[in-house]
């Protein structure tokens, strides 16, 4: 947001809490961040859904404690 790209989905770092866009939105912030840190799982967050994804392995996980959404999440697409 503070960049001023939209955004299609938002996903959160299980390991840190960093939020970042989705492969489908122009930064991939996500998939950056995965690249600069080498935390693994990705949280569909916007609202929570219950999954995520591992970037080590490539594939989608059940979470089933997702992550709390505290206050609303705009929309950007």
């Amino acid at each position: 947001m503070a960049i001023g790209q939209a955004w299609v989905h938002l996903r959160l770092c299980r390991e840190c809490g960093h939020v970042g866009c989705c492969d489908q939105s122009i930064g991939r912030h996500a998939t950056g961040h995965f690249l600069q840190t080498g935390h693994p799982v990705m949280e569909g967050y916007d609202p929570p859904e219950g999954w995520g994804w591992c970037y080590v392995d490539e594939i989608m996980v059940d979470l089933p404690d997702q992550t709390e959404q505290v206050g609303p999440i705009p929309h950007f697409y």
